[in-house]
């Protein structure tokens, strides 16, 4: 399923996940100035990207690409896909855990995503890029705090269409509960086939999940109905 948005409230303007999609989208912009330039795809890759057997081999040669990895994509439909997930379930994640908390978690749960890549085929050469690694710690995330938030996403069987309209609604426990299963699937049974990294997305689910609970710390968790409860009597404090 494709998330289109959810309906979740913030309290406060999520600038250090929009500050993370924005560089995710100028790094591409860069990657295709490169190609222009003669630089080819796998070149930039293999040099910016995380390569397991040469982070496994020697990891003080290759411990920068932990990081410069999640900010490379390897086509459009790569980078759009990651940005929808982490522009629709980044701002509330964020909301709840503190703008500096939301950047360490995010690049905790790429660091842990890149492990879990590294660690389950420590001598492949395919070097691993995208965010999808951090992003899947931020899905975790947003569905331990909010199960049972409403999320809209793009109705995937055509002749349903005509009953169901365009869009269906679907509680956040299924639709990130099903990516989770698929990627686990896919991790155990198909490895990296079509360059996917599978083990790194369930890597960097199961980083965000362990961690949640450390990075709540001394914060208010904050559903729907609560930051109502919160507004209303707001609300109510200026009109008396």
């Amino acid at each position: 399923m494709i998330p289109l948005r959810d309906h979740l409230p913030t309290r406060r303007f999520a600038f250090v996940n929009y500050a993370l999609i924005t560089a995710n989208v100028l790094s591409y912009v860069l990657e295709l100035q490169a190609y222009t330039q003669g630089v080819q795809p796998q070149a930039l890759q293999d040099t910016w990207g995380l390569v397991p057997a040469r982070l496994f081999s020697n990891p003080m040669m290759g411990i920068e690409t932990v990081f410069t990895s999640m900010f490379m994509h390897g086509s459009l439909g790569h980078i759009a896909g990651n940005m929808l997930f982490l522009w629709i379930f980044g701002d509330n994640v964020e909301d709840a855990l503190g703008h500096l908390r939301y950047l360490l978690f995010y690049f905790v749960g790429g660091v842990g995503a890149a492990m879990a890549q590294v660690l389950a085929d420590p001598t492949s050469s395919i070097p691993m890029v995208g965010a999808s690694g951090a992003i899947s710690a931020v899905l975790a995330a947003y569905v331990l705090l909010y199960p049972n938030s409403s999320i809209t996403v793009l109705n995937p069987i055509f002749i349903l269409w005509l009953f169901f309209g365009l869009t269906l609604m679907f509680p956040a426990w299924l639709v990130i509960g099903l990516f989770f299963i698929a990627n686990l699937w896919d991790a155990l049974v198909n490895h990296a086939q079509g360059g996917v990294a599978f083990m790194a997305h369930v890597g960097g689910f199961v980083t965000g999940a362990v961690l949640l609970r450390t990075f709540m710390s001394d914060r208010d968790r904050l559903d729907d109905y609560s930051r109502w409860r919160e507004w209303a009597r707001r609300r109510q404090g200026r009109m008396g």
